[in-house]
């Protein structure tokens, strides 16, 4: 019988798979690349054609032996690692370690791990593409130039473990400038006018629009005071009732990126978090034997495409008109992908659209059953007919100035039966549809109420925000986001503060010194056009050596200057103004893995370390002695706690206000969520006003 050898990165998908091909077939995992450049050098011989010096990494010896005594027993060997790149090159070192002609068809590829798939793809078994190959050793090749040479400069001029990167040196580049934009905004004042009008028993509201039909804005206090007195009297004339039929299409399935952004915001998942899990999920679940065994439940989750296979589309139209009825079926726009997207694998979708989430709780980890929800809800929604509004603009006018009021009502839910893109579904939708009004009748304003604004400067960065602005400028691939956001986190560069990100000191001294003495490698046109470049690769457009020769003839006399010119910057510890209690020498503030910490001056030979304590004016309620300090758990998650610690163990994850509850005369804490503030008793059900 004949005996074929299949080879994938991790055992997980060995699992899977080995279950789906037979008992002709043995299934082993490679645990990703067996091959790399080295470590203790740059491993590129620049003047050779930038030769890469491939070796076995570290630790795979043991795997790259079982690998080879099972590939002597096989007829054929098969590799099967992710359709992608990175998958693309782990099979071409697979190809090199275990001797297999590179002109045989022994690469095969699927976008989900189902029977159906699997099976499939060994039937059209292809040859190692070698553009994909280059595209992936032109960037590991870029990426160790630019980081083998600018590190150790860093390390020389300013502090050892530091590093730079092509990717990583833009994302904390652009994470600098947003922080400049927030501290040079200038807030500008403006004014809006509100106003309660009624007609009979019903009320509603109506907004400041401007005069005769002409948009105004309003600056001052003066411009309000202008228009007021131009009122006269308290009735309004409705001179337009405009009503109309809305259609609200539904968002079309995930790609890497906006998985990653929706994670974070309905599920609060990290990049990392979110792409762990759906690995786990693509690579295959245990279902039982009812179920079929182990199966990958969604595709491939590394895409740019929004595209869906029409076997997909038609299971999806299948099960709407079952579940839901006919008519919430027939959404047929095509989806646009973003400009510069490879669409090299369909969007991220459930293998099966039929296998809806409730079905699969009992089987799935919490977080496995949350990020699968979501990814069926989205792309069964995307399959769903438009949500149709019915919307009313009403203008009403006294002396010329106009006010506007508008409303609108769902009429057909449409794929909002299922799912709400974003941050809408987080409060319930809510019609907010207006009396019925004729042209020409009275209304009464009520209530006439002018409040006084202010501009605010844009927001710091989430997670979300830098990958979507990361993807809208060009930088990076689904590959690279949260890798990307991993590294800058770890070398020390930014902070996470309330789940936004912030520069640190040292990150804005590394950025200030590339910028000055490599300045195209935190050009954000730069690096795309470079993505661009690199994507020519992969559509054997262009040639590999080519690309890497036209960079690094540029960027090695900007290493020659660097060397020369570059000036030893030296950080210097602050002082904190407190003694250290255990050897009484000055304690002083230094940057760590996870913000600034307080250290002894006197180290080595005092090794003392504290947090940095934030005091937030209330006494302990437990000990009675203590104050209550801001404290940071170790995934930097904020908690309060009593000073005192360990004598006190105080803790709390709401903000205590340092006020008793009136009704049972327990602790009262801040509840926070996205859009409110609400003080309420930590034992019982009392709360007071919501602050906005």
């Amino acid at each position: 019988m004949a005996q074929y050898l299949v080879i994938v990165e991790s055992p997980a998908k060995a699992k899977t798979i080995e279950r789906y091909l037979g008992k002709k077939y043995k299934v082993k995992a490679s645990m990703g690349h067996v091959r790399d450049l080295p470590k203790s050098q740059t491993g590129v011989d620049v003047e050779n054609g930038y030769e890469p010096k491939y070796i076995t990494i570290r630790g795979k010896g043991p795997v790259l032996k079982e690998l080879k005594t099972a590939a002597k027993k096989a007829d054929k060997i098969f590799l099967a690692a992710d359709p992608d790149r990175e998958g693309e090159a782990i099979a071409w070192h697979l190809a090199h370690s275990l001797n297999i002609d590179l002109d045989s068809e022994c690469r095969v590829v699927f976008n989900e791990i189902t029977k159906d798939a699997v099976k499939d793809s060994f039937k059209h078994p292809r040859t190692i593409n070698m553009d994909l190959v280059d595209a992936q050793q032109a960037r590991r090749i870029l990426d160790r130039l630019v980081g083998y040479n600018i590190s150790p400069l860093l390390w020389q001029k300013v502090k050892k473990g530091l590093s730079a990167g092509r990717v990583q040196s833009v994302a904390v580049k652009m994470i600098i400038d947003r922080e400049n934009e927030i501290k040079n905004f200038k807030p500008e004042e403006y004014w809006s006018i509100e106003s309660i009008f009624k007609k009979g028993k019903q009320s509603f509201e109506g907004a400041f629009y401007g005069i005769d039909g002409k948009k105004q804005a309003l600056h001052s206090k003066e411009d309000v005071d202008n228009i007021l007195s131009t009122l006269k009297g308290k009735d309004f004339l409705v001179e337009k009732v405009t009503k109309r039929e809305r259609k609200r299409n539904p968002s079309p399935a995930f790609t890497t990126s906006s998985l990653q952004q929706e994670a974070a915001r309905k599920l609060n998942f990290r990049a990392r978090k979110t792409m762990m899990v759906a690995q786990q999920l693509y690579e295959g679940i245990d279902l039982g034997k009812r179920e079929g065994g182990i199966t990958g439940l969604i595709t491939y989750m590394r895409t740019d495409s929004t595209r869906i296979s029409d076997t997909a589309k038609s299971q999806a139209s299948q099960f709407i008109e079952n579940k839901y009825g006919k008519e919430f079926t027939g959404f047929t726009k095509k989806s646009k992908n973003a400009e510069g997207a490879q669409d090299a694998h369909e969007a991220i979708r459930p293998t099966n659209a039929l296998r809806d989430p409730q079905s699969l709780k009992s089987v799935l980890s919490r977080d496995q059953f949350r990020l699968y929800k979501l990814i069926w809800e989205r792309f069964i929604a995307s399959q769903m007919a438009p949500a149709v509004m019915d919307t009313m603009t009403v203008h009403l006018t006294n002396q010329g100035v106009e006010f506007r009021a508008t409303g609108s009502k769902i009429k057909f839910k449409g794929f909002m039966e299922v799912y709400i893109e974003g941050s809408d579904d987080q409060q319930k939708q809510k019609d907010k549809w207006l009396p019925d009004l004729t042209e020409g009748e009275t209304v009464k304003a009520e209530k006439i109420t002018p409040n006084q604004h202010f501009t605010q400067p844009p927001p710091r960065y989430t997670e979300a925000r830098l990958v979507k602005t990361m993807e809208e400028k060009g930088i990076g691939r689904p590959s690279t986001y949260a890798p990307t956001l991993d590294t800058i986190q770890r070398r020390g560069y930014v902070a996470l503060d309330n789940r936004r990100f912030v520069p640190t000191e040292l990150g804005e001294i590394v950025i200030k010194l590339t910028e000055e003495f490599f300045p195209e490698i935190i050009d954000v046109t730069f690096t795309a056009k470079m993505e661009g470049d690199l994507d020519a690769i992969e559509e054997g457009k262009t040639e590999w050596v080519k690309i890497i020769d036209q960079f690094y003839s540029g960027f090695e006399k900007q290493l020659q200057k660097a060397e020369k010119e570059m000036e030893k910057v030296e950080i210097r510890d602050e002082p904190a103004g407190i003694d250290c209690e255990k050897c009484g020498h000055e304690m002083v503030y230094k940057m760590g893995r996870y913000g600034k910490f307080l250290a002894c001056s006197n180290f080595p030979d005092c090794r003392n370390t504290k947090p940095i304590l934030k005091e937030i004016g209330v006494k302990c309620p437990n000990c009675k002695d203590g104050n209550i300090v801001e404290r940071k758990t170790k995934k930097r998650r904020t908690f309060y706690g009593c000073d005192n610690y360990p004598d006190c163990e105080f803790i709390s994850w709401d903000k205590p206000v340092g006020r008793n509850c009136p009704k049972c005369n327990n602790m009262l804490v801040e509840k926070k969520s996205k859009k409110k503030v609400q003080v309420q008793c930590a034992t019982c059900d009392y709360k007071e006003e919501e602050q906005k």
